[in-house]
This record gives C-alpha cells, sequence and structure tokens, in this order.
C-alpha cells in the first residue's frame, strides 16, 4: 500500500500455530471466538517481514523464520508447528531482491524474527542490521551474518526516511515497534505488542509467552489507543490474514477493522 511518500508492503515468509492450553495462554475462553481457530483447534499466527520503500533504498523490519520447519511439540505448553521459507519469493513478487535491502530492523531476537538474517550463506549481503537496545548483547545463532549492526538502538532513533524505533514492550518488556510516518499519516508496527485482533476488543488477555502480564496490559491499552488515533494505522505481523489495519471504538473498548 501507499502511504504518503512511502510503498508498505507485508512479505509472508510461512505461519506458526499457538495452542490454546489449559489455562489458556492466549485467553481466559475462547467462547464465540472459534473463527479465530484454524480446523485442528489452532491460532494460526505469522512469520515474515514488512518492507518499507523510500525511492531506491528498502527496508526489512524483522526477518521471518526462514528455510526451516520445526513440527509440533506434544509437550510445549502453546507452541505448535512452525514453518519459513517463503520469503524471498515473495520479495521478487514485489519487485525486490535481497540485495536491494539496505537495512533490516529486528523488534526482538527470536528465530522467528531474524530467520533469514543469519542464513549461510548470507542473503542481506548489502544490508545494515537494526539491533533493538535492549537485545544489543544478544546474538542469534549464525550471528556472524549481523556482525554490521547498529546497536544498542535507542528509542526514537530514524534508521529509515519516516522510520522511527519506539519501545514497545509485549509479550516480554525488551522489545521494539517503528512508527512509521509520512505525509501525515502514521503506521505503528507493534511487533508481538499484540500477537491477535482479538486483544484489541480484549486487552486484558495476555499473550502466549507473557512474563510481566500487569505491565503488559498496560502497554497494551496505551497502544491501543494510540491505534484509535485519527490518521493511524497498525500492522500486527502475527495477525493471520488481516495484518494491516485499524483500531475504531467497540461498545466499551476497540476492534480491529481490517484494511
Amino acid at each position: 500500500m501507499r502511504m504518503g511518500d512511502l510503498k508498505i508492503s507485508y512479505v509472508p515468509d510461512g505461519a506458526m500455530l499457538l495452542k490454546p492450553a489449559d489455562p489458556p495462554p492466549l485467553m481466559p475462553r475462547w467462547n464465540g471466538c472459534g473463527s479465530y481457530l484454524n480446523d485442528t483447534g489452532m491460532l494460526v499466527a505469522n512469520t515474515g517481514a514488512l518492507l518499507v520503500e523510500s525511492g531506491p533504498r528498502a527496508l526489512l523490519i524483522d526477518a521471518g523464520f526462514g528455510p526451516y520447519s520445526v513440527p509440533e511439540d506434544a509437550a510445549h505448553p502453546y507452541q505448535g508447528a512452525v514453518h519459513g521459507g517463503l520469503l524471498p519469493g515473495n520479495l521478487d513478487l514485489l519487485g525486490r531482491s535481497p540485495t536491494d535491502i539496505d537495512t533490516v530492523a529486528f523488534t526482538h531476537l527470536r528465530p522467528d524474527r531474524f530467520g533469514w538474517a543469519g542464513v549461510e550463506p548470507p542473503l542481506f549481503t548489502r544490508a545494515t542490521f537494526v539491533i533493538p537496545k535492549n537485545e544489543g548483547s544478544c546474538q542469534p545463532p549464525s550471528a556472524a551474518n549481523m556482525a554490521s549492526h547498529v546497536g544498542p538502538l535507542p528509542a526514537d532513533y530514524e534508521i529509515f526516511p519516516g522510520v522511527r524505533a519506539l519501545f514497545l514492550p509485549g509479550d516480554e518488556l525488551g522489545r521494539t515497534g517503528f512508527h512509521i510516518a509520512s505525509r501525515g499519516t502514521r503506521l505503528l508496527a507493534f511487533g508481538d505488542a499484540l500477537t491477535s485482533p482479538l486483544q484489541i476488543q480484549h486487552p486484558q488477555w495476555s499473550g502466549t509467552y507473557d512474563t510481566h502480564s500487569i505491565q503488559t496490559e498496560r502497554h497494551r491499552r496505551h497502544l491501543i489507543t494510540e491505534l484509535t488515533r485519527p490518521d493511524t494505522l497498525g500492522f500486527g505481523l502475527r495477525f493471520a490474514d488481516v495484518v494491516f489495519g485499524r483500531a475504531r471504538p467497540h461498545g466499551q473498548g476497540a476492534a480491529w477493522l481490517p484494511l
């Protein structure tokens, strides 16, 4: 989609399945929410990246899961199967090659976020890697490919024309989001601060891996308030087939309105 002077695209890589455990990690009950589950009773989430283009320049926010597939671990409390592999082909469909990417920024350093940035041989050979401030000391596997990076990344640092980092806790407090703005419109790429559109309407529902539930609920509520402001869009990487949208008033709270 076009947003002012920027072109913004979702680049799918694969998918992950999340288990509604007992007690469920995402929410206390699924009544009335069955449409968010697949035919095996799992919540479907994405792996992938956000592509931001400004003229000849190109930024990726996160880098998918990579060319891997991990089966479900029956003993794991919330994570099901996860796979990647589609990001390079989808970049090509958007008219970009990995060598066009000059910056790769991360919301955090989990395997489903840095995947293609750690492959051998390196994929993003011209890119500078932007590491979140609170994870600057964390090194993912195959980190030799990520030796060229900006770190630690301070809040409000402009990493790309119109794109600034912001402190945005998700399932853990040390997480980063990105504020993308051009010609009076902004988009908040909020990482794992929200892992399902259901949390827009029910911010009290924790994510699948939430280590500070009281603090992160407070941050979720603040984020949802920001998403309801005029000329504000959101990007939720985990949001299955509705990654771009707006938050709009609904009842006593808000709801996700996909674009």
